[in-house]
């Protein structure tokens, strides 16, 4: 069982970046993928950037690509969102989730553990 809270949501400037906290109790295999979703008013839930917990495996989405990361301290079960040169096109309520298999996918019904949420509001 492995529970997550995000935390660092708000609201900024587009152009500035933000890291988004995601805490995780439980274990996390060394298999498991970690992932940010994010889910706009009227979208799909969107998976942004993913990675094996303890692999070289990972993913990143067209739309952030080259400007978020998920970097993660293995030893805190820290697993962050740096977002950087947001834009207003960002805004939307941001999700860590675990998915307990070891291939990184993109739909977010293959993550088992997801944390509440956080709003991320970017103001042009």
């Amino acid at each position: 069982q492995v529970q997550l809270e995000e935390s660092g949501g708000g609201s900024v400037q587009a152009g500035v970046s933000m890291r988004l906290s995601c805490a995780a109790s439980g274990r996390i295999r060394n298999d498991y993928v970690v992932a940010w979703f994010r889910q706009a008013p009227g979208k799909e839930r969107e998976l942004l950037v993913a990675r094996g917990w303890m692999g070289s495996q990972t993913y990143d989405a067209d739309s952030v690509k080259g400007r978020f990361t998920i970097p993660r301290d293995s030893a805190t079960n820290m697993i962050y969102l740096q977002m950087n040169i947001l834009k207003h096109e960002d805004t939307a309520v941001y999700y860590c989730a675990v998915q307990t298999r070891p291939i990184i996918r993109t739909d977010p019904r293959q993550y088992a553990y997801w944390g509440q949420g956080t709003q991320v509001t970017v103001s042009s």
